[in-house]
């Protein structure tokens, strides 16, 4: 266990779906999802200490553009997990906002995690995996998968995950216009799916070509509702497949952020360059995913 004054550090990734099927909707009101997921080696990152109250600072680049109340994700989780504990949710948190707010790539969902993992550090706690999976699920669909923080299946409305074997590092570029999309509006805006149990779960993509041709044959449902309520989007997309060596180009979760798979790191770090210089007030990152 830590010492109780020494601060401890989260990493909360980004979230990529490389592709993401919806199924038609439930009783409860939630549609059944399909989605390979992956991370990047960028994200957000939280420091937590113990305190003798439960608070948090937000900062970053994007700190100014997340509301700080009791809704805020890192604080349900931490207060779910201390009921489940039985304890009060004591801990002193600072978030570093690197992410763009409401765009697809689970930054919400992964502080929620992060925050998840660290206060189980933080306070000693021994919680098997099944309920802290439990208590991520109650959270929201993405933050069970964002609690594993590896390549994942994603089933049901995000509850069920699976490890994913076989999915090779890449190089990528992310790419958000700086337009927020609730994920609300583009689901009532679907009007074809692709539906779930379409693709084989079974990947063994050695290479990254291998890889893009297996996700050739998937797509993200939501993408095109997306566009319809944020036209930039498609200017993303269509940026995104003039870049040299980029292999595959699609829009991640309910937008806005886009990627696109490239053939090496140069390849993605040249193409970052030339989309900054071109797009100044887009939100550009060359990553690995994997």
């Amino acid at each position: 266990m830590p010492s109780p004054t020494e601060p401890l550090s989260e990493f909360a990734p980004a979230k990529i779906n490389l592709f993401l099927h919806v199924g038609e909707r439930r009783a409860d009101g939630f549609h059944d999802l399909e989605s390979l997921v992956v991370f990047a080696g960028m994200g957000d990152a939280l420091t937590l200490e113990c305190a003798g109250m439960l608070s948090l600072e937000i900062g970053g680049p994007f700190g100014a553009d997340l509301a700080l109340d009791a809704d805020n994700l890192v604080l349900r989780a931490a207060r779910a997990l201390a009921a489940h504990a039985g304890r009060e949710p004591e801990a002193a948190i600072i978030l570093t906002k690197n992410l763009p707010v409401a765009s697809g790539i689970g930054g919400g969902s992964a502080d929620a995690a992060a925050a998840l993992r660290g206060l189980v550090r933080l306070w000693d706690l021994s919680v098997p995996d099944a309920e802290l999976s439990a208590i991520a699920a109650a959270l929201g669909s993405d933050v069970p998968v964002c609690l594993s923080g590896r390549a994942s299946w994603m089933e049901g409305r995000g509850e069920r995950v699976t490890a994913a074997d076989g999915v090779p590092r890449v190089a990528a570029v992310l790419v958000n216009p700086r337009v927020a999309v609730p994920t609300g509006p583009v689901f009532k805006a679907l009007k074809t799916r692709r539906g779930v149990g379409a693709v084989s779960h079974d990947l063994q993509a050695r290479d990254v070509a291998g890889l893009v041709t297996y996700l050739k044959l998937t797509s993200n449902d939501l993408q095109a509702p997306a566009i319809e309520i944020a036209p930039v989007i498609g200017e993303v997309l269509n940026e995104l497949s003039r870049m040299p060596g980029c292999l595959l180009w699609r829009m991640s979760g309910s937008g806005a952020t886009c990627f696109g798979l490239f053939e090496d790191d140069d390849a993605a770090a040249m193409a970052a360059i030339a989309l900054e210089r071109s797009h100044p007030k887009w939100w550009v990152s060359a990553t690995r995913f994997g």
